[in-house]
């Protein structure tokens, strides 16, 4: 079932295997897990509001699918609420250790070019408990401690584990206990101690338990989330970091807070696309927008060579502005409104050559204008839609795990940059650059589509291929989200090193016709056919006359829509 300018439907038949979408009057789910999407959904049918079932599916992710998040990591939200018909941003990412300066960050990690993603260098103040309580006492309608109660539940009784995390944690266990013995995690006893069953990870069908984690939750629910930045459990992980050298302190989780932003746009098309201003990437999908706004896609063709190729130089543009110019706010004066202007659009477009790949771009002067991640979405009875991502940063996170406490830290200061004079550039009490990014989609003012799609760097070209799976060729959520994907990787990274001198990457899924990769290579793009990184998307589209819900969810994945 498809949509066209929102209204109406239309079947177009998909040169691929897709599902069809999942479909709810009352509530919609769509999260990585089932027995997530399932918390949510019983969390709506208890009377909860969409915030209530979106916190509750985040904490039971936290627990069923540690590979990619957990309390330990920092939280990303977007939230349409229909009573003010307006949509609400909230930036829930940690800062660095306020005791520790450049200088002694670089004399900790020694001669090299780039913070490590492991062991207690990279470890940020984890964000998401605090998200939690900000989004719950803005628009929430059950108790905290209600909302917690399912994670608590599964996490004492156990629950079984998926395929995919199952792949995963057999991963880090290799990773881990390597990194440990050469000496760049300080410590994975505890790790172990949560993670591992009888010396070995999880498998799928296993029963997991992490009580751990259980009472952790508890006392969260209990105690609030002064419980987390200035309770016991605080003292614990500020012994721990001195235990084991790393630089957080008591203060650190003290005076954390999140930050409450007005999310910003830019209209594709006649639809507004929205995404959240950096310290995130978000915009570097509304940067691509504008960009192949000037291209008539649809005459192209879904996957055609033309149209991997704007695509993929669109990206190279965006990143390279994306490399330069995002950071903490707090800290550098983003010129945002230069950025994401139309007349900014066309001086860059008009760099792209579309018989050649370009090796290196150069960032822009938007001055001169004027003016491993889990992804879930929620929708309730009354309209509210809630886009919310959360991660540990990569996999797992440091593989630091603090004593008894049941959770991994981040490793999202690895996105600091070591460069001096850098916007981005490691300074104590600064929020890091960072990849996860929710979306959201309206039209003429009314809420259309809550959606994400996890995975790194894939994330702004993950959106980007959604909005125009839908708006340019028609297609509907789940066929939108299981269509081929492309994924460019080798532009310039945040931290300001890894410079693209070469054009990167092209990697494209075996869906991609056999002439149109050699079609692009001939413009002198080197491709790559794999199996990823294309992250993991959920959907949840509103139909604006009927208020039905339509829930996608990620195919890849071990995802669920559910709706009733």
């Amino acid at each position: 079932m498809l949509r066209e300018d929102g209204r109406g439907d239309r079947v177009v038949s998909a040169p691929w295997a897709t599902r069809s979408a999942v479909l709810g009057s009352n509530g919609m789910a769509a999260t990585s897990h089932p027995l997530a999407s399932q918390v949510a959904i019983d969390i709506l049918k208890q009377g909860g509001s969409a915030v209530d079932a979106a916190i509750a599916a985040n904490a039971a992710i936290g627990l069923m699918e540690p590979t990619g998040n957990g309390i330990g990591g920092d939280l990303f939200a977007i939230v349409w609420d229909p009573k003010t018909e307006k949509l609400y941003g909230l930036n829930g990412s940690g800062r660095s250790p306020k005791g520790q300066t450049l200088a002694q960050l670089k004399a900790k990690i020694g001669d090299v070019s780039e913070i490590p993603n492991w062991g207690s260098a990279p470890v940020t103040v984890p964000g998401t408990v605090d998200a939690w309580y900000e989004l719950h006492a803005k628009f929430g309608s059950l108790e905290m401690s209600d909302n917690l109660q399912p994670a608590i539940d599964y996490a004492n009784q156990g629950f079984p584990v998926t395929e995919v995390v199952s792949y995963y944690m057999g991963i880090y266990q290799e990773r881990y206990q390597r990194l440990h013995k050469e000496g760049e995690i300080e410590e994975i006893d505890n790790y172990k101690a949560t993670y591992l069953v009888d010396g070995e990870y999880i498998k799928e069908g296993q029963i997991f338990k992490n009580p751990d984690l259980a009472n952790t939750l508890s006392k969260i629910a209990k105690g609030g989330r002064d419980a987390f930045y200035l309770g016991d459990i605080a003292d614990t992980m500020d012994a721990y970091f001195k235990r084991i050298g790393g630089a957080l302190r008591k203060e650190d989780f003290a005076s954390h807070t999140s930050t409450w932003i007005e999310p910003v746009s830019v209209n594709y098309r006649g639809y507004d696309v929205w995404e959240l201003p950096p310290n995130g990437q978000g915009i570097a999908a509304l940067q691509m927008l504008n960009i192949l706004e000037g291209y008539d896609l649809k005459e192209m063709g879904h996957n055609s060579a033309d149209y991997l190729h704007v695509m993929t130089e669109a990206k190279k543009l965006a990143f390279e502005d994306r490399a330069r110019f995002y950071a903490d706010p707090d800290y550098y004066d983003i010129p945002l409104e230069g950025l994401l202007s139309k007349d900014y659009a066309e001086k860059r477009r008009q760099l792209i050559d579309m018989n050649k790949a370009a090796n290196k771009v150069e960032h822009g002067d938007p001055k001169l204008i004027d003016g491993d991640t889990i992804y879930l979405t929620v929708a309730d009875k009354n309209g509210m839609m809630v886009s919310l991502i959360q991660s540990n940063y990569r996999g797992m996170g440091t593989g630091l795990v603090a004593d008894d406490l049941g959770f991994i830290f981040q490793n999202r200061g690895a996105q600091y940059s070591l460069t001096e004079g850098h916007p981005n550039v490691y300074a104590p009490g600064k929020r890091p650059f960072h990849t996860i990014i929710p979306a959201f989609l309206t039209k003429d003012g009314q809420p259309l589509m809550s959606f994400g799609l996890m995975g790194g760097a894939m994330q702004p070209q993950g959106h980007v291929q959604m909005v125009a799976n839908i708006i340019d060729f028609g297609m509907g959520v789940q066929q939108s989200g299981d269509a081929a994907r492309y994924h460019h990787r080798g532009s310039t990274e945040p931290t300001w090193q890894e410079r693209m001198q070469d054009g990167g990457v092209l990697e494209l899924e075996s869906g991609v016709n056999a002439d149109v990769v050699l079609e692009l290579q001939k413009r002198g793009h080197k491709v790559d056919i794999t199996s990823g990184p294309f992250g993991g998307y959920q959907a949840i589209w509103r139909d604006p006359e009927t208020g039905v819900y339509y829930g996608a969810s990620e195919m890849r994945k071990d995802g669920m829509a559910i709706g009733y």
